[in-house]
């Protein structure tokens, strides 16, 4: 066959090559010779080539009857061909637009980095065409270099460099240039990203990536000085530059560094501190940035202008119908004479930081004005005070039209819907979306941090669509471990299914690997060592029929515990056992607003002592039944991630009661030590008579006194989440607990006391006693052998997201916090505390749940001793509250 035709022109221009000869003038003659042989060697060989390619007419109109595709490529030849547009028997012009076509089609797909046509024969009309094409190389294997190994997982994630990626010089770019600014951002200016391809010898067409990070060190902030500053000291400016700190040995709580992003959010920060104490006109008039490339530093000079100190005048609302000027006032909360505040009133117009903020935008929007605008414009200025029109543009109502739910594969949509505010048909309230998203993030079963609605307006139809975009998460976790505590070795085994469908657990198609996605919650947890077993199994149902949000809760436990001395010493023919049933209902309220529940329960305890004596009990054989009614009203408003809230708050007081059998049993306990049945025998069936009194029999005593515990018990609960700067949020809590008797001469039963000090987990004690913890101190240890009757406790808890993604939550934390323990209520000091103060690391792993570690301080001592307890170190298992 004879060489293939070009369809680009080569043509051999002689005169260039003779030209090229002139060149070689001053040369040797023998060699310039020997160049000018091989030149018009060249010459004759191209001009024979060129007399021997196949002839065609450019321009003319030919029937493509093959395309064939050469040149080394995974792809299958049909599939580049259907690509390229090109068929079998359509009419082409050659060279023309439908091959230009072609080739600009293939190179949209981005995966080639040649491609050529050539003319492999004619026959008659028929044209016959080759694309050569080469393939561009795949990623193999990406190495990073430079940084610390747990960053490398994530800088591969962020730029999708994954197996069987197309490398080309987009991907290259596009990854530098994202490594280098995200280390700027981190303070690292320097940053140098260098990336080299490889090819694999061990693979077809594919390279391997290696990226050389060099980050330099962080370029800090040597010195920030101001000028033509009055009214501010230069101390309270730099404090108003939230992210851009100059070097101050010992600061370890906000490093120096310089990146330019946050530099000139400092900037408008400095402004708005003026605007906020009356000051409109100041401005930064210069700033100097000046780079010292020794040093790694920058030095920042500003040059204030602070203006005149300004006054509210009259402010008149204009456009607005639906609202009165009145109303629209106290909203905005300014009035004449007051200082000029352009940052408050911005704010009271539309407050940016806060969602559900109480502005006159939210005002509007949360009552179906969807396209309303709130803009104040400044209309007068005599002397120092400014009169503000706010101008108003109410727009038509708008109303809910389609809502979707998105993303959820394994949760029903029933259980999601339930959950939504905003319904089709209704006013749209941006306020009812804000709390929507509350209510789906504290489901649990979705990530929190990617829940997103997407808003699209119809403005001509007043409808708006929403779309609420959901990432499942796990929403079931698994409790292994195995611990020493108590003495001996303790092993755990705790399944919790949240998000289980009991209706399907004899379906056999809903097992993958459980029947999920109706919203309950199946937990299941056996735990044992040498001297304690206990089981458990519970299960709640959020939505009882269906209809309405009605929580439905039941559980069924039974524990068996042996008497324990210490030095792995067990007594198995002295036992302890619980066996408990509970029910209870939650029904979610909606006044005074729906954030508070009202729930009530029922449980029951029996407690079967065999030869089980210790200091908390004065009889160790017998029994003692616990039926009591439990009522509680809470309000929860924590939003939006239940692992880590930012806002809001959670407050509760619970009561719990048992039946006053004293009122009505006929029983006299202040007479029982004296009665002949409670008397004390020797082992001859004497009377044990001291000092001429008879001794009772305190055992016999207190079996009948506790034969069905009477109590009452009230406890309260204030917990507040506040996000003070940046993603610092602060947890501020308060508890309380009282046992009381209604019978004094009965007293005060011997179960259900309160135990203060660790970490809140009860590993040991399963003699219904109740746990609070209050780290820095050893577990347990703040309250008497018998537990108190009485306690309170207060926490400050200082709280920083390392990352909130699905996957993992991280989060670490700094505390101070107090709490006390009393036997009774005359001895309750609210103000003489056990003090403590501690940092911790918590991580959520939605297989695990909540795992962490806290290390605390105790500043005093242990009650009965002198030292202050010091550092301790507990490991957490599970939300503690």
């Amino acid at each position: 066959m004879r060489p293939s035709s070009a369809i680009k022109n080569e043509n051999v221009d002689l005169e260039k090559q003779v030209n090229k000869l002139n060149k070689f003038l001053m040369l040797d003659k023998s060699i310039k010779l020997f160049l000018t042989v091989l030149v018009l060697g060249n010459i004759f060989q191209a001009k024979a080539q060129e007399e021997d390619r196949l002839p065609f007419d450019q321009g003319r109109e030919y029937i493509l009857a093959d395309v064939k595709v050469i040149g080394k490529i995974s792809y299958n030849e049909q599939t580049v061909v259907t690509f390229a547009g090109l068929e079998k028997g359509q009419k082409i012009v050659v060279p023309g637009e439908q091959l230009s076509t072609a080739i600009k089609k293939l190179w949209k797909l981005g995966l080639f980095n040649e491609i050529d046509t050539y003319v492999n024969r004619i026959e008659g009309d028929s044209i016959y065409i080759d694309m050569q094409i080469s393939e561009l190389p795949k990623l193999s294997e990406v190495k990073i270099q430079g940084v610390k190994k747990s960053k490398i997982e994530g800088l591969i994630k962020d730029n999708s460099l994954t197996k069987g990626k197309i490398v080309n010089e987009n991907l290259l770019t596009t990854t530098k240039n994202y490594i280098e600014n995200k280390y700027k951002k981190d303070g690292f200016y320097n940053t140098k990203v260098s990336i080299n391809t490889i090819p694999d010898t061990t693979a077809g067409n594919e390279v391997k990536m290696v990226v050389n990070i060099d980050k330099g060190d962080k370029v800090k902030v040597s010195r920030i000085t101001f000028s033509g500053n009055e009214k501010f000291s230069d101390g309270k400016l730099r404090a108003a530059m939230k992210n851009t700190k100059k070097k101050v040995p010992g600061r370890f709580w906000k490093g120096s560094k310089f990146i330019n992003e946050k530099y000139k959010e400092d900037l408008a920060s400095i402004v708005s501190k003026y605007k906020e104490k009356g000051y409109r006109d100041a401005r930064v008039t210069s700033d100097s940035v000046t780079f010292d490339k020794k040093k790694n530093t920058v030095a920042i000079d500003l040059k204030i202008d602070e203006g005149n100190k300004y006054y509210f005048g009259n402010i008149k609302f204009l456009g607005n119908s639906i609202y009165s000027d009145q109303g629209l006032q106290s909203i905005l909360g300014i009035k004449r004479g007051d200082v000029y505040n352009g940052v408050l009133l911005q704010k009271r117009i539309a407050d940016k930081t806060k969602p559900d903020g109480d502005d006159i935008t939210n005002q509007y929007q949360n009552n179906g004005y969807l396209f309303s605008s709130i803009n104040a414009v400044e209309v007068r200025t005599v002397n120092d005070t400014i009169d503000f029109e706010i101008r108003v543009q109410e727009g038509p109502l708008v109303y809910f039209n389609k809502i979707n739910v998105v993303g959820n594969d394994k949760t029903n949509d029933k259980v999601i819907y339930r959950e939504l505010r905003t319904r089709p048909g209704q006013k749209y309230s941006k306020e009812e979306l804000v709390r929507t998203i509350r209510e789906l993030g504290q489901l649990g079963f979705f990530d929190p941090e990617a829940l997103e609605p997407k808003l699209d307006p119809d403005p001509s139809a007043g409808t708006v669509d929403i779309t609420y975009s959901v990432v499942e998460k796990g929403s079931s976790q698994i409790e292994l471990q195995g611990g020493y505590g108590g003495g001996g070795f303790i092993g755990t085994l705790g399944l919790s299914f949240n998000n289980f469908s009991i209706k399907n657990i004899f379906n056999k198609e809903a097992y993958t690997p459980l029947p999920m996605g109706d919203g309950q919650k199946l937990s299941l947890r056996l735990q044992g060592s040498t001297y304690f077993q206990t089981y458990s199994l519970s299960f709640s149902e959020p939505w009882l029929g269906g209809r309405k949000p009605v929580q439905f809760t039941g559980s069924v436990s039974h524990s068996k515990q042996f008497l324990y001395s210490g030095s792995n010493n067990v007594d198995r023919d002295r036992s302890f056992n619980i066996t408990s049933l509970s029910f209870g209902i939650a029904k979610r309220l909606n006044v005074p607003d729906d954030y508070f529940t009202l729930s009530q329960g029922v449980s029951f305890q029996y407690y079967d002592l065999n030869n089980y004596n210790t200091g908390l009990f004065t009889f160790g054989d017998g029994s003692s039944r616990n039926l009591a009614y439990t009522v509680g009203l809470s309000r929860n408003s924590k939003g939006i991630n239940p692992i880590f809230p930012t806002f809001g708050s959670e407050f509760s007081i619970t009561g719990k009661f048992t039946l006053p059998y004293s009122l009505f049993n006929g029983t006299d306990y202040g007479n029982l030590q004296n009665r002949a049945d409670y008397q004390t025998y020797d082992a001859d069936g004497n009377l044990v008579i001291v000092n001429g009194a008879t001794v009772p029999d305190q055992a016999k005593i207190d079996q009948k006194k506790f034969d069905w515990l009477e109590y009452y018990k009230i406890k309260l609960k204030a917990d507040w989440y506040t996000k003070i700067y940046g993603k610092f949020v602060l947890r501020s809590l308060g508890e309380f607990g009282f046992l009381g008797a209604y019978n004094n001469e009965r007293g005060l039963v011997p179960f259900e006391r309160f135990f203060l000090g660790g970490d809140g987990l009860a590993n040991y004690s399963l003699d219904g006693r109740e746990v609070i913890q209050l780290r820095g101190y050893p577990n347990q240890s703040l309250s008497s052998a018998d537990g108190g009757t009485v306690y309170n406790k207060f926490s400050l808890e200082l709280r920083y997201p390392i990352t909130l993604k699905g996957a993992a939550s991280i989060y670490a934390l700094t505390f101070v916090e107090g709490g006390a323990s009393y036997d009774n209520f005359k001895d309750y000091n609210p103000f003489q505390l056990q003090r403590s103060a501690g940092v911790g690391l918590r991580v959520f792993m939605p297989a695990f749940g909540l795992l962490g570690i806290d290390f605390g301080h105790g500043f005093d001592p242990v009650p009965g001793e002198t030292q202050k307890s010091g550092w301790q170190t507990h490991f957490i298992i599970g939300q503690q509250f």
